[in-house]
């Protein structure tokens, strides 16, 4: 499904993986049937510390991938480009910063404009920073949006964004949020299908399904149509997001589900920020997930 697969898939390549995540299999655990690498998003990161500190904390903690938000001005885009060169931390997503407030569900040619704007910035930058991939949030369903004009909206300004993302080379990849869309794993999947690119793929977030199906069904539904993932806990009883590996996920079936596609890719942490004790707690408790371990 991608044109440039960073790992290739095989047993051997996957341990080589979970030792340099820092992980270790359990008895228990089989061999992860793929690879899975570590990052996490820009904005846990202490505000107050510099772009080069930034990175350098990442690589301390224990990652070696972040996603960076949408960035406007080119001395930032070259600034962390130099940083992320420095440390080889590789920057593999763009988190795309307009789709909220600019949604492609909208009916107003304003905000589509800017929406789109956005975007192509957006692809201009993982296209500089060499990302693969620009997570979008694909439209909003609300009291003015039906889920129908979200539905047929969001696909025909998606589509024209397509030829830019395959001459970048870059995928765009769907997320799954608290948007009242795509609210079925079958749904999901034949969204991502009806665009009939590999360009368009999935961005699966673990916490944000919990409230409403179980996440190893929605991985094992759309399979290869994942591109990267996002991962944060959830209590289903007290309805809250929590730190990974706290609340009532099954980690364990989570992992067995991504080993059962063959997943090659990222996998993020989208937390609260905090520093670096904190973090580096986090990147643990991942490898915890990577290992098999409870």
């Amino acid at each position: 499904m991608k044109r440039r697969p960073f790992m290739k898939s095989s047993a051997a390549i996957a341990a080589s993986a979970l030792a340099a995540a820092g992980g270790t299999m359990t008895s228990e655990a089989q061999p992860f049937k793929g690879t899975i690498r570590k990052s996490l998003y820009w904005g846990m990161l202490p505000k107050e510390l510099s772009t080069a500190d930034k990175f350098k904390l990442i690589k301390r903690a224990g990652f070696v991938g972040v996603e960076v938000p949408t960035t406007e001005k080119n001395e930032d885009v070259y600034e962390i480009k130099a940083a992320a060169e420095s440390t080889g931390i590789i920057v593999h997503s763009i988190m795309n910063s307009n789709h909220w407030r600019y949604p492609f569900s909208s009916d107003d040619p304003e905000t589509i404009k800017t929406g789109m704007e956005g975007m192509k910035t957006s692809l201009s930058n993982a296209r500089e920073l060499g990302a693969d991939t620009v997570l979008l949030v694909p439209a909003v369903v609300n009291a003015e949006t039906s889920y129908r004009d979200a539905y047929v909206r969001s696909q025909k300004h998606i589509k024209e964004l397509l030829p830019m993302a395959e001459e970048l080379d870059v995928t765009i990849a769907i997320e799954n949020v608290w948007n009242k869309f795509l609210l079925s794993p079958l749904e999901f999947a034949q969204y991502v299908d009806k665009f009939q690119s590999p360009y368009l793929q999935a961005y699966f977030d673990c916490g944000n399904i919990a409230l409403y199906g179980f996440p190893h069904d929605w991985i094992r539904t759309l399979g290869r149509r994942i591109a990267k993932v996002h991962i944060k806990g959830f209590d289903v009883k007290k309805r809250q997001f929590t730190n990974i590996l706290d609340g009532t996920i099954d980690w364990v079936e989570v992992r067995e589900a991504f080993s059962d596609i063959r997943y090659n890719g990222y996998m993020g942490a989208e937390l609260s920020g905090g520093d670096e004790a904190y973090l580096t707690d986090v990147s643990k408790r991942m490898d915890k997930i990577i290992a098999g371990q409870k």
